[in-house]
């Protein structure tokens, strides 16, 4: 009997150790093995592309070929264009006929007025004659001098008007446009032909105000015009006036140097030009 407690009483103590085991196992944390520790990955620099500072220092700086002058002649009396020699694109020399108006009606006019020139200067030498003779009063002397003079004024107003009837060239150059055709009438004051001369071709482009304490007149550099794919030597010819204050630019005028025939107005370039360097 004895030995039967001695078990029983075994058995409840390990029945209540594995008790307290099982609680505590429950409540005590659970070892874990530390990670390891990896750092936050270093940020990359921004890459510099090569040139960017020396790009926005010196910046592309574009440029345009404009004719050195140019004009819209336009029609100074309502007429019919009769004909238009030059034809859109072709050079032409300085006084050349570019545009004929039809005039029959204004050289009628013009013979009507030489008509009552002749007549009005008999009227007046008559009376010339007659006052010597004492035939004719003063009054209708003068009035008939007076005619004689109006006459010749409506002549000469005619003379001038049939001039309009042809325009020609003031200045050798090109037929930039043609903005008429033959065979249609054309109202005063409506632009018949768009001309430039070509003989200088001058660039036109906008460089940093700063520029100012070098750049100055005659100073020379070089365009790669994109038309052509060549470079050229060009010279500045003069700067504006003023100063852009919103831009901090100035505008530049300068002249292709030398005669290259396979330039024309309206190509444009980049152009070679970059401050002094340092000292």
């Amino acid at each position: 009997m004895r030995q039967l407690r001695g078990v029983r009483s075994g058995a409840l103590g390990m029945a209540c150790w594995g008790v307290v085991l099982a609680a505590g196992a429950q409540t005590a944390p659970i070892p874990t093995v530390p990670a390891t520790a990896t750092a936050p990955a270093a940020k990359k620099p921004a890459a510099v592309l090569p040139g960017v500072g020396s790009a926005l220092e010196q910046r592309d700086i574009r440029a345009q070929l404009a004719p050195r002058r140019y004009t819209t002649l336009a029609a100074e009396i309502g007429a019919k264009v009769q004909r238009l020699p030059v034809v859109e694109g072709a050079a032409f020399r300085q006084g050349q006929l570019l545009v004929q108006f039809d005039c029959s009606l204004q050289q009628a006019q013009l013979n009507k007025a030489q008509a009552g020139v002749d007549a009005t200067e008999k009227t007046w030498r008559a009376n010339q004659r007659l006052a010597e003779l004492n035939s004719v009063g003063k009054i209708e002397l003068d009035t008939s001098q007076a005619e004689w003079n109006k006459a010749r004024a409506d002549l000469s107003a005619n003379r001038s008007l049939l001039g309009k009837c042809q325009i020609t060239a003031p200045y050798a150059g090109r037929i930039a446009e043609q903005k008429i055709r033959e065979q249609q009438y054309a109202q005063p004051g409506q632009p018949l032909l768009d001309i430039i001369d070509d003989s200088v071709l001058e660039l036109e482009f906008l460089v940093p105000s700063r520029w100012l304490s070098w750049l100055q007149q005659g100073t020379a550099f070089e365009v790669r015009i994109d038309e052509t794919g060549k470079t050229y030597p060009a010279k500045v010819q003069r700067l504006a006036a003023r100063v852009d204050p919103v831009s901090q630019s100035i505008k530049v005028n300068a002249a292709i140097h030398g005669k290259f025939p396979e330039l024309i107005a309206g190509m444009s370039g980049q152009v070679l030009m970059a401050p002094p360097a340092q000292k």
